[in-house]
């Protein structure tokens, strides 16, 4: 397979478990320092695309090329270039953190020279700053976030992954990080592959976003082009009955593009929300259904989630 010149490549990858088929054909094509963001809801075979990815586990068919590498036949020189920083950060809580990033360096083969080096150069990126020198112990969880890219990117890896970063984070440290993320991707060029669970998150971070489903890639693209193809308004009602009887009510209002039930709520997809929102309550009224809320709002990336995998990706929930 011709990478084209791509930092990540997949062609037909597929990987089963026994009779189960839980990635099934996944098509990526990352180039050099994108931000791809990667969703999924529980099951969808995102882990398994990663655990590929990152040499720890084998597909049962299809090709991968990660930094230019393949990743079946060369699976060596792929470690060697790239980083992992995992949810669960592997730290010593008894070592500080220049003592867990000289170790890491030393195991990449680095001179001590060369990490000193970069130990310096990291301090200020994912800014550690004077705590390189206390007990990992002290540190807070966004403090071990950091130290934990640190490590990953000792060795200047051409392709870094982040499984879920900032997942147990406060908003502030979450905004941290980011502010991190997008800084190393600016600064060093790297390609990042992150996986989160929280959707705005890969909104407001990813240059283009894939979401996974019963193991097939259901959508890509730039988070504001599949906003665009959602719909530019959304009417969300919350029904107190069931929806069977609000979609009939709002088939014959002119405009109303497209109309999802999800449970409880409708999502009416309209070209003029402003103008169509009084139809749309009008039309409900006059079959006698009962509305607990009735909101105007843009698509968001959460909308595309649910329009492609039939769920919402609700914050905590642990994507597989």
């Amino acid at each position: 397979m011709n990478n084209g010149n791509y930092a990540i490549r997949t062609k037909d990858l597929a990987r089963n478990f026994g009779n189960v088929r839980a990635v099934d054909g996944v098509d990526l094509a990352v180039p050099p320092g994108e931000i791809y963001g990667f969703l999924g809801p529980n099951g969808a075979g995102k882990t398994t695309v990663i655990r590929m990815l990152i040499t720890l586990l084998a597909p049962t068919a299809g090709e991968i090329q990660v930094a230019g590498y393949d990743v079946l036949r060369q699976p060596e020189e792929v470690r060697l270039r790239i980083g992992a920083a995992q949810q669960e950060a592997a730290l010593d809580n008894k070592q500080t953190g220049r003592e867990l990033l000289g170790l890491q360096g030393k195991l990449y083969g680095l001179s001590r020279r060369l990490v000193d080096r970069r130990i310096g150069e990291l301090s200020d990126l994912v800014d550690i700053g004077d705590a390189m020198d206390r007990l990992v112990g002290t540190y807070s969880g966004g403090m071990k976030r950091r130290l934990d890219l640190a490590a990953a990117l000792i060795h200047k890896p051409v392709v870094l992954f982040l499984d879920e970063p900032t997942t147990g984070l406060d908003p502030i440290s979450r905004a941290r990080i980011w502010e991190e993320i997008r800084r190393i991707n600016g600064e060093t060029d790297v390609t990042i592959f992150l996986t989160t669970q929280y959707l705005e998150e890969a909104d407001s971070l990813a240059h283009r976003v894939g979401i996974i489903d019963r193991g097939q890639l259901a959508a890509q693209g730039p988070p504001a082009d599949l906003k665009r193809a959602r719909g530019s308004d959304l009417i969300v009602v919350r029904l107190e009955g069931e929806a069977e009887e609000a979609m009939a009510a709002l088939s014959d209002v002119p405009q109303v593009e497209h109309v999802e039930a999800h449970g409880q709520e409708l999502t009416v997809s309209v070209s003029n929300g402003a103008t169509l929102i009084s139809a749309v309550a009008l039309a409900l009224d006059r079959h006698g259904v009962n509305v607990q809320e009735l909101t105007l709002r843009t698509p968001t990336l959460d909308d595309v989630f649910l329009q492609v995998t039939g769920a919402r990706l609700q914050e905590g929930q642990q994507t597989l």
